[in-house]
């Protein structure tokens, strides 16, 4: 898949930021990702994973906002990566609408609800402050098309791989992504849940 079969404004962002030409991975990942599969993307670092989920991100949401829940969710390791992951973000959606918001532990929950509830397309959230936003109804998951775990090695840290288990359990239908560098035992066990139907894609550089 060439980036010239995007949307014209991720195009025009690609273009915009200097992307010439797909990476290997990412010639191999996005027309999968395109097609909707429920995918585990492994590939070292440097490979253009994390832009090959940035772009199939905007790609799948039109770049454009659309009313008031989340359509994207993406679970990071800590707040630094999520900052870090909103600040990609943005670099993309500069020309864009697309409303992106960063929930992790440091943050007032109450105030993270109401920003939540006032309307976000991509949430981007560590897997502690997701679960308290989940079971306090902070977050209204019935429009989301997409679920994503990103870098998920951090799976193997303990309680993690227990607040994402569950969430999947009140979603009816959506994507399930896991980007990492290799399979590790934690991510495996997610077949046991939402990730059963999954095929892997696998770049060794």
């Amino acid at each position: 898949m060439s980036f010239k079969k995007l949307n014209p404004p991720l195009k025009e962002a690609i273009e915009r930021l200097g992307f010439e030409s797909p990476t290997a991975f990412q010639k191999n990942a996005l027309p999968k990702i395109k097609s909707g599969a429920d995918l585990y993307c492994l590939a070292p670092e440097g490979s253009g994973k994390t832009t090959a989920m940035i772009i199939s991100v905007i790609q799948k949401l039109n770049s454009e906002a659309i009313e008031d829940s989340p359509r994207a969710l993406i679970y990071v390791k800590d707040k630094e990566a999520a900052l870090e992951l909103e600040q990609k973000f943005k670099k993309f959606t500069r020309e864009m609408d697309l409303r992106i918001y960063c929930a992790y532990e440091e943050q007032n929950i109450d105030d993270q609800k109401d920003a939540i509830y006032y309307g976000v397309d991509i949430v981007i959230a560590t897997p502690k402050r997701l679960g308290k936003l989940f079971s306090m109804t902070g977050i209204h998951l019935g429009q989301l098309q997409l679920f994503i775990l990103e870098d998920a090695e951090f799976l193997s840290k303990p309680g993690n791989i227990d607040e994402i288990v569950r969430i999947p359990l009140s979603i009816n239908k959506c994507q399930y992504l896991v980007f990492g560098e290799k399979m590790v035992p934690k991510m495996e066990r997610l077949q046991d849940t939402f990730m059963e139907r999954a095929k892997v894609i696998k770049v060794s550089k």
